[in-house]
């Protein structure tokens, strides 16, 4: 009876690790890419306004076990570089965006 319930276990957990894969998003990053870091820090203060990401930094270097190197330079012109894990990162998309608008004239009939 422990081993049948023991294999139903394993079953379950192999079910459910198999739907979890599926939804992970494969991410790569390059040398120059602009990313986004995660801010675990802003959990301990909850907020419905703040940012859980942080502002964009440049990928330098990307290493075989995912690690990322990343560089911000701020407004002194100091350069600052340190290496994180690369599931805290998501790709950054932000820029100029182009935004068109339309105009009607609305006439009383």
């Amino acid at each position: 009876m422990w081993l049948h319930a023991y294999e139903s276990f394993r079953t379950y957990k192999d079910k459910v690790k198999f739907y979890h894969d599926q939804k992970l998003m494969k991410r790569t990053f390059h040398p120059g890419d602009l990313v986004l870091l995660f801010n675990s820090r802003l959990k301990l203060f909850p907020g419905k306004l703040k940012s859980k990401w942080s502002r964009p930094f440049m990928v330098k270097r990307v290493y075989q076990s995912r690690a990322v190197e990343l560089e911000s330079s701020t407004e002194d012109d100091q350069q600052r570089r340190w290496i994180v894990n690369g599931q805290r990162l998501k790709h950054y998309v932000g820029g100029d965006v182009e935004q068109f608008a339309s105009v009607m004239m609305l006439v009383d009939p």
